[in-house]
């Protein structure tokens, strides 16, 4: 392909969410406000599984992981979200965007293969209880996190390596509040299809490995409680499970609105594209929180105890 005379793009302009300062202000105070309840609640879940060991069991080990994961993505999309709501010039350097496309693939490849770890490790309690303990002993969930994150970061990295070979001569305009892989593969003047194939591989391989595993974990739960003639059991078990149902449901579901709406920069695009990066992350906290008694226990616990050392 003939690209002679033709600018290399060296800075992207993210378009945004508006270009009404009234309506950028009140967007900057609600994401603020978001940002700031999202790495609270996700931090203080880290702080209280780490420091009460009632919480030191592979749900809540997994749970930790989760919790860092959502802090970590909304670090990655927020703060330079917030600085473009209030800056006159919305530009990100070539290297800030491929590093947060790198990171954004990073943490959603890792949440998806964590989120189909934790339906195992739902499933093992219910279905095979007496060899729990066994089967989910500190090695085996400390290698399925390992491995979460190896698929995580060689996912990432794939993706990332095989777009830094596109060629970007403009125009340098990105309709979204984020660096993300579609919107800048757009951009390219070059042939895109590598990059394409290696995105579309990616997310078969790793919805087909993440997504029936899940499924079968849920499966087998389902058809066991159905078994109990006690509804009290029944009960107990879809109590158990149904944090880690709702989050499976919004992040799956989230992220297959997000890829089947139209065109990339409309308004369902963006209002999808926010819930999923900005919304999403705080569920986790929200979620776990209030509903689990043993964290709210600890909790109390560790408040207290911080009490007493400061009086």
């Amino acid at each position: 392909m003939e690209v002679t005379n033709v600018t290399t793009v060296t800075a992207f302009v993210l378009l945004g969410l508006s270009n009404n300062p009234q309506i950028q202000i009140l967007l900057f105070g609600l994401f603020l406000v978001i940002y700031f309840l999202t790495l609270t609640g996700n931090l203080m879940m880290l702080l209280v599984i780490g420091t009460d060991s009632h919480l030191h069991t592979p749900m809540y080990f997994f749970l930790s992981h989760l919790s860092f994961l959502d802090a970590f993505y909304s670090l990655t999309i927020v703060p330079k979200l917030l600085e473009n709501l209030l800056s006159i010039w919305k530009t990100i350097s070539l290297l800030e965007c491929f590093t947060q496309i790198s990171l954004v693939i990073l943490s959603g490849a890792t949440e998806a293969c964590l989120l189909s770890v934790m339906a195992y490790d739902r499933f093992q309690p219910v279905c095979h209880l007496l060899f729990y303990v066994v089967a989910m002993n500190r090695r085996v969930c400390t290698g399925l996190v390992g491995a979460c994150w190896a698929i995580g970061m060689g996912t990432s990295l794939i993706n990332t390596l095989i777009l830094t070979q596109q060629y970007l001569c403009g125009p340098n305009f990105i309709c979204s509040f984020a660096c993300k892989l579609l919107p800048v593969l757009l951009l390219t003047c070059s042939d895109p299809y590598t990059s394409t194939a290696c995105i579309l591989t990616s997310m078969f391989v790793l919805g087909l490995g993440t997504l029936v595993p899940l499924l079968d974990s849920y499966i087998r739960i389902i058809m066991t409680a159905l078994g109990i003639n006690s509804a009290n059991g029944r009960s107990k078990i879809f109590s158990t499970c149904s944090s880690h149902f709702f989050m499976t449901t919004v992040f799956y579901g989230s992220g297959l609105f997000r890829y089947m709406t139209p065109a990339v920069g409309s308004a369902l695009e963006q209002v999808l594209s926010v819930q999923y990066s900005v919304v999403t992350p705080l569920l986790n906290s929200l979620i776990y929180s209030p509903k689990n008694q043993e964290v709210k226990a600890a909790l109390r616990k560790m408040l207290a105890r911080k009490s007493r050392f400061t009086f």
